[in-house]
Parts: structure tokens; C-alpha cells; sequence
């Protein structure tokens, strides 16, 4: 599993985060996705790393502005923080 974080500028409410949701589950096919427009992040969680040029496209032809996009390995924590 993998964890993609992307810094998006321009969402200003719910709504913004609803359409970058919607416009990434589109482009890829995510297990989850989830956007904050007052952190300007959307984390999102696949099994395989996502070609950055694909979310960025998805998301920058909705008005937004993508500053960056990281991806590390990613663990689902059990209860307690336990593997």
C-alpha cells in the first residue's frame, strides 16, 4: 500500500475538497481519498503508487493548483496502533 500526499492550492470549502475527491476517483483508482481545504492537502491511499501526472491533470483541470506531490509506504494500523 501506499500513501500519496498532494499540497493543492485553491480549495476554500467542502465543495472543493468534494470535486478533488471526485476528479482523482475518476483518474485513478484509489482505496481511499481524502481532502482538506483548510490543511490544502488531499492524502490519498492505493495499492500501488499513482503516476503524478495523471493527479495532477485530473486535479489541475478543475481550477486547482498542484505545489507538490510525495508518496511513501503505507501500513493500515489495527486497533491501538497495533500491525
Amino acid at each position: 500500500m501506499v500513501k500519496t500526499t498532494m499540497k493543492i492550492d485553491g480549495m476554500m470549502c467542502g465543495m472543493c475538497e468534494a470535486h478533488v475527491n471526485d476528479a482523482i476517483r475518476a483518474a485513478v483508482s484509489p482505496k481511499k481519498v481524502n481532502s482538506s481545504h483548510s490543511k490544502g492537502i488531499t492524502e490519498i491511499i492505493s495499492e500501488s503508487e499513482l503516476d503524478s501526472a495523471v493527479l495532477r491533470e485530473a486535479v489541475e483541470k478543475d481550477g486547482y493548483k498542484v505545489l507538490d506531490i510525495t508518496s511513501e509506504p503505507y501500513e493500515k494500523k489495527g486497533l491501538f496502533g497495533r500491525k
